[in-house]
């Protein structure tokens, strides 16, 4: 099973960098890496990153992290998947642009 990131470009090329992704600073406070499901990406995208251009969709493996992928509850008492240490670079399947349209909403290719 996917699940994804939602992430600024810079941040993403900053990871690139290091090797790994640390979290944005909403995870650096939280203590976890904040991911959504495949069905919780568009509200995920349209309440945290709304009008917000260059952004990037980051597919993970989620079986492929092992036992520091927790599922806790969050919106409406659903279970999102959170990582309790850094993603490594190499971890990503896939990594596509979230380019804005028109209405301020993001186009998500999953």
């Amino acid at each position: 099973m996917l699940i994804y990131k939602i992430c600024p470009a810079p941040l993403w090329r900053e990871a690139e960098a290091a090797g790994r992704l640390t979290g944005a600073p909403v995870d650096l406070a939280d203590g976890y890496i904040h991911f959504s499901t495949a069905e919780q990406v568009p509200e995920t995208a349209a309440k945290h990153f709304a009008g917000q251009g260059d952004l990037l969709l980051i597919a993970i493996e989620a079986e492929a992290l092992g036992e520091a992928l927790k599922w806790e509850p969050s919106r409406g008492g659903a279970l999102f998947p959170h990582l309790y240490r850094p993603l490594e670079i190499g971890e990503a399947q896939w990594v596509r642009p979230m380019p804005l349209n028109d209405d301020g909403t993001h186009e998500i290719a999953l």
